[in-house]
């Protein structure tokens, strides 16, 4: 048989078993942490300034909005598992054009994040070392988290768990301090309780009510992270379990850490206090005696700020690993290394990063605010696109099979989508915002454009026809995938057999899409499994030629169709091609035009074109 070929980091078995990459322990903290960022440390002093004492209330909102997107991606999550998450599910519900959209826009946003958190780190140790250069610190910080990423996803959950178990830790010790203090069970303060401090100063809105929501488009930002668990997941054990827990588990974190933690603080300080803008928690701690509270608490902004750079380096990275398995991204960045590291898409996220600090040293207020300003609303686009895809899959596949359900349906869901509508129309009259909305929609609109040009191009490649056939076939170069054991190729090839005595290679390309291995493992298994669906598809073909006493051998190819066509034909040297595919509307391989391109390239050799029927397939083959 002749030499397989694959790509590198393929020496593998053919267990097709989920691998585990992450542990319980790792995606639980994950879960826990994800939620926390630094806009909680920092950025909620300046909250407090805007609302007053009630900006509790605003995160309550906020909350809840999370609280429901998560269980929307819950009850589709668990009913299909898949790697790409909801982009997937925006392209089942709407479209291809959906799932491309939600894909890259997820991605932009991450990665335009990840250059903001280094940013943000190294000011955080100028904290302590005030000369040192802020790119420069910057660059290591990103450094230093891609390469955690690119050993393995077992370093990513280690390092993500430290980092959140500190944050986990602060805010916990946080609210047994500030509880005490509060409800006058403090040493210093005991029998003193400080709920005054909520009405005391202009009442519970002193700004007025409106402030309350208006509030809400900046608070939202800080809670993004919650659905990174979802993502995580793919690479655990048990996927849909974590998901499920991943979706119940966000109400009680977002209840005690963001809620619980920010009403302490306004029942601590007077909201006007000129201190919490700066950095609320440690004007608490301050106010509470608690001695070296800035160093403290700085070193826990640190340590949050590097968990978001951490965590939005892997999700940019397997989102962009996800496109690539649709073929929406260059298909270099499905490969992944010998631990099951997508290492091209991490780079390429990275790179992104680096442009981002790079723009923020040397053109701060034009390239790197266009940058930020331009993702500034991507978010809400997402959790847009995940609420509406949970209304039109849930309409379309019912509910009798599902095992997690949006509550109140479709009341609740409609409500989300259109509180998300509602946010977005504050940030276009809010002037301040206005921009980002703006910026952020022309971003969109640049991806439906290449999304739009991408199908007209393929659409008007000319067809090319196949040399013609002179002579009859001895060599038959056999390419297929999803259509390996289809009946009209094995009807087709028997045909030529019969008539010519004809000799056969049958080559299955090892791609994770057209094998279905792409819609339900993640990087971490995708060769194994990638493999071993190919070998599948492969044997039962062969072993229906050879019952039909044709001369039949067969062999893997490299996961590009025509780099692996293009190989076999060095190789074994055919005098006819035959590419099996299925019908327009289903098949990947004519979306882009391989057997056109076959034919341009090959033009001395007949290309016949088998489309094979999608029912003829052997459904255990195509799962």
């Amino acid at each position: 048989m002749p030499n397989s070929v694959t790509y590198q980091g393929d020496a593998v078995s053919g267990n097709v078993e989920l691998k585990k990459g992450l542990s319980e322990r790792q995606l639980r903290m994950i879960a826990i942490g994800g939620v926390i960022g630094a806009g909680l440390f920092v950025g909620s002093g300046v909250i407090i300034g805007d609302v007053g004492p009630g900006v509790f209330i605003t995160y309550i909102l906020c909350g809840a909005l999370i609280i429901m997107v998560m269980r929307m991606l819950a009850e589709m999550a668990v009913a299909k598992p898949a790697t790409g998450s909801f982009a997937d599910y925006a392209r089942d519900a709407l479209g291809n054009w959906a799932g491309f959209s939600v894909g890259w826009l997820y991605w932009y946003f991450w990665v335009i994040v990840v250059g903001f958190e280094a940013i943000a780190g190294a000011k955080i140790i100028q904290f302590w070392w005030p000369d040192v250069s802020l790119w420069l610190t910057s660059l290591i910080l990103l450094i230093a988290m891609t390469a955690t990423n690119l050993v393995s996803v077992k370093a990513f959950g280690e390092f993500e768990f430290w980092f959140a178990s500190i944050k986990v830790g602060a805010i916990i010790a946080f609210l047994v301090i500030g509880g005490a203090y509060v409800c006058g069970a403090w040493p210093s303060h005991f029998g003193e309780t400080h709920f005054s401090n909520l009405t005391a100063h202009g009442g519970l809105f002193p700004n007025g009510s409106w402030a309350v929501t208006a509030a809400m488009v900046t608070v939202i930002f800080s809670m993004v992270g919650a659905e990174i668990a979802t993502i995580a997941a793919a690479e655990s054990e048990n996927p849909e379990k974590a998901v499920a827990k991943a979706a119940n588990s966000v109400i009680w974190r977002i209840g005690i850490f963001y809620v619980g933690s920010v009403f302490l603080v306004v029942c601590i300080l007077p909201w006007n206090d000129e201190s919490i803008a700066a950095s609320p928690y440690v004007a608490a701690f301050t106010k509470m005696g608690v001695p070296y509270a800035d160093h403290i608490m700085n070193a826990v902004v640190l340590t949050a700020v590097l968990s978001c750079l951490n965590a939005g380096m892997y999700t940019a990275s397997r989102m962009l690993f996800v496109l690539a398995a649709r073929r929406e991204a260059p298909q270099a960045l499905v490969k992944v290394t010998s631990r099951g590291v997508p290492a091209a898409a991490i780079l390429a996220s990275s790179v992104v990063g680096f442009i981002g600090v790079i723009a923020a040293a040397f053109s701060p207020d034009t390239i790197f605010a266009f940058l930020l300003n331009s993702s500034g609303a991507v978010i809400l686009f997402v959790y847009g696109l995940i609420c509406v895809s949970q209304i039109v899959l849930r309409y379309r596949n019912g509910s009798a099979n599902l095992r997690v359900k949006m509550w109140l349906f479709p009341v609740l869901s409609i409500l989300t989508v259109l509180v998300i509508l509602g946010l977005l129309i504050q940030m276009g009259i809010t002037p301040g915002l206005r921009s980002q909305l703006g910026l952020s929609l022309g971003s969109w609109a640049v991806l439906i454009v290449l999304f739009l040009v991408n199908r007209w191009v393929m659409a008007r490649r000319p067809v090319v026809e196949s040399a013609p056939l002179t002579a009859p076939s001895k060599r038959v170069l056999v390419l297929a995938n999803e259509t390996a054991d289809s009946r009209e190729l094995l009807a087709e090839l028997h045909e030529i057999g019969a008539a010519n005595n004809a000799k056969y290679l049958v080559v299955v390309p090892d791609n994770p899409i057209e094998t279905g291995v792409a819609d339900t493992h993640g990087p971490l298994d995708m060769v194994e499994a990638t493999r071993a669906a190919a070998q599948a598809r492969l044997d039962h073909t062969l072993a229906a030629l050879h019952e039909a006493n044709l001369d039949a051998e067969g062999a893997h190819g490299d996961f590009r169709p025509l780099r692996a066509l293009a190989d076999a034909v060095d190789t074994f040297k055919p005098d006819q091609i035959v590419i099996a595919t299925l019908p327009p509307e289903r098949s990947v391989w004519q979306r882009f035009d391989v057997v056109d391109r076959a034919r341009a390239e090959f033009p001395n050799i007949p290309v016949t074109h088998i489309v094979a029927d999608p029912a003829s397939i052997d459904p255990e083959l195509s799962r």
